[in-house]
């Protein structure tokens, strides 16, 4: 990059202490431009986004009204520029409004988005808590799943802009209190399977007495009142998570038993799905609520074996349970090796697990210099995403409290919460790589104060670098764009597999210029409830080449591409190379 004078140069004293002086605030301005290069603009009534959450909130604090919703970034009508879903929620009595019913945008191209909710058939009335998007039968364009407390829902994208809903017929239609969910190949045939989690059994007709509420009931600031908070998750008994294969023929054959990923125990919220051992097939974490979380190990025969406790990422460094709430894989440290980031509830941290590359995790929250800022309040979403470019992968926390009048029972914390932007500060003295709270000092969007839930990233401006999506609870959304990102090199990669699956979930690219080694995996549905951005994002920093990129398929195969110049959105087919045109 070009390097540009600063303005202020022109004026610079030619006198020795004048001139000190002014080389002195020069410095200082310098650095602070540099600390400003990138900054998260709120940018959602400008892009038109008029969505608003609705949790159904009533006097009688029925628990799912704490949740709130996740959000999806997908490209449902192939046009290169994402789209967004948003889930939502609706009064639990009484008639459901059209505003009620999940919401479909549709990016212009140009910034901005339009409603086509109505006209696209995908308005799910349920009340929904996560979604994500696949490409489930191979055709092309991405469908979409819904998980709701109730029936949840798969919507067949039929290529013209319109979705048909063929829950019935694809038989996965659970009418528990579906949550995190993912699509992702786990036997390698192909086709995306789907894995729910599932969190509590948990009925408006037959409540929970709230005897174990999340706090005291009445405070000093309360005085004698008495105040109604909402139940604790220990009130209610577990769910089983599901696991669905897919058939091929349009149905899913539920194979949560035979798999081995049957558990009544435990209370999912957040899931995601990597290569956590490098063995070349998808494993998959779960993040339960005051339970343990869960690590199936995928054992390429078509079963899994949890072996969370073992690895270390059950429980926290002191052997307690956690309420463990979004999930994401991603090798923070750059050893080739995904870790494990865990956003938990208010006194737990955010918990970052280090994947040591021998089957186990270390937790390196405190040391990594997250744990602490993030101690005082309640995670949600998540994720690793590189904003700065710089070759590293850095963190985004989503936070709010659960309470909506927690302040009532404790004066030290709000219903409403910033959230947490952390930059990847690479190797300490210790050789432990250390993160830096940036919250404060990457732009105005992070300093919005909401009850944020679900969390999604992706570039829908094709700008070329990482925004974030945030959904608030009984609230409007959060688009943070990313202004300066792309300052720094990058690299975008959409992936088509044939005969692994068309959107090349499970695929792993390596990126390699000199010394320097990033890899990166496909995702589907990850951090709370939500699908992000399905193309993989490299920054490059300085680099203006990428020497040479691996890939990895889910079939097994390996391609190889070479001298790929920076600053590019690539597709590439499983087989075939760099699609033309692109």
């Amino acid at each position: 990059m070009k390097p540009v004078p600063h303005p202020l140069s022109a004026s610079l004293p030619r006198s020795g202490s004048a001139r000190l002086g002014w080389l002195l605030f020069l410095v200082f301005a310098l650095s602070a431009q540099a600390e400003e290069d990138v900054a998260f603009i709120d940018a959602t009534e400008s892009a038109g986004l008029d969505f608003r959450h609705v949790n159904g909130f009533s006097e009688k604090r029925h628990y799912i009204e704490t949740m709130g919703p996740g959000c999806a970034f997908v490209d449902f009508d192939g046009d290169g520029f994402l789209d967004i879903y948003f889930v939502n929620g609706h009064p639990l009595e009484g008639d459901i409004a059209e505003e009620e019913t999940n919401r479909l945008y549709r990016n212009k191209g140009n910034g901005t988005f339009t409603d086509v909710t109505r006209d696209s058939g995908i308005g799910d009335a349920g009340y929904g808590v996560g979604v994500t998007g696949g490409d489930i039968d191979n055709d092309g364009d991405v469908d979409i799943f819904v998980t709701n407390y109730g029936p949840n829902v798969l919507y067949r994208n039929e290529g013209d802009g319109r979705f048909i809903d063929i829950t019935e017929s694809a038989g996965v239609g659970d009418d528990r209190w579906g949550v995190g969910c993912s699509f992702l190949d786990y036997d390698s045939d192909g086709l995306l399977d789907l894995y729910v989690a599932n969190y509590v059994d948990f009925s408006l007709d037959t409540p929970k007495e709230n005897t174990v509420p999340y706090m005291p009931r009445g405070s000093r600031e309360a005085g004698t009142r008495q105040v109604t908070g909402y139940p604790h998750p220990d009130n209610y008994q577990g769910s089983a998570d599901l696991l669905y294969r897919n058939r091929g023929d349009g149905r899913f054959a539920d194979v949560t038993h035979q798999a081995g990923v049957y558990n009544p125990e435990g209370k999912g919220m957040g899931m995601a799905s990597g290569d956590y051992d490098n063995d070349g097939d998808v494993d998959i974490y779960v993040g339960n609520d005051l339970t343990p979380n869960f690590l199936y190990q995928n054992e390429g025969d078509g079963t899994f074996t949890d072996v969370a406790l073992l690895a270390g990422v059950a429980y926290n460094e002191d052997g307690k349970m956690e309420s463990s709430m979004g999930v994401d894989f991603g090798d923070y440290d750059g050893d080739g090796f995904l870790d494990l980031l865990v956003p938990n509830f208010q006194g737990e941290a955010c918990t970052l697990y280090h994947n040591l590359g021998n089957g186990f995790f270390n937790n390196e929250s405190v040391i990594s210099g997250i744990g602490l800022p993030t101690r005082p309040f309640v995670g949600w979403g998540g994720g690793f995403l590189d904003y700065d470019h710089d070759g590293d992968l850095d963190i985004f926390i989503a936070t709010g409290h659960v309470l909506d009048n927690v302040e009532l029972f404790d004066s030290r914390t709000s219903y409403e919460q910033a959230n947490f932007l952390f930059r990847n500060e690479g190797e300490d003295d210790r050789g432990k790589i250390s993160f830096d709270d940036v919250s404060k000092e990457a732009g105005s969007g992070l300093a919005i104060e909401k009850a944020s839930r679900g969390t999604a990233f992706g570039d829908y401006d094709n700008d070329g670098d990482v925004d974030v999506l945030v959904v608030n609870c009984n609230d409007t959304p959060t688009l943070l764009r990313n202004d300066g990102g792309n300052r720094s090199h990058w690299l975008q990669v959409k992936t088509e597999g044939e005969p692994s699956n068309r959107d090349g979930v499970g695929a792993r690219i390596k990126v390699i210029s000199g010394d320097w080694v990033q890899i990166r995996e496909v995702k589907s549905g990850s951090s709370l409830y939500s699908q992000s951005d399905s193309r993989v994002d490299f920054g490059l920093g300085s680099k203006v080449t990428v020497e040479r990129m691996e890939i990895r398929w889910p079939s097994g195969r390996i391609d190889t591409l070479v001298n790929l110049p920076a600053d590019q959105s690539l597709t590439i087919r499983e087989g075939t190379g760099l699609v033309e045109g692109d």
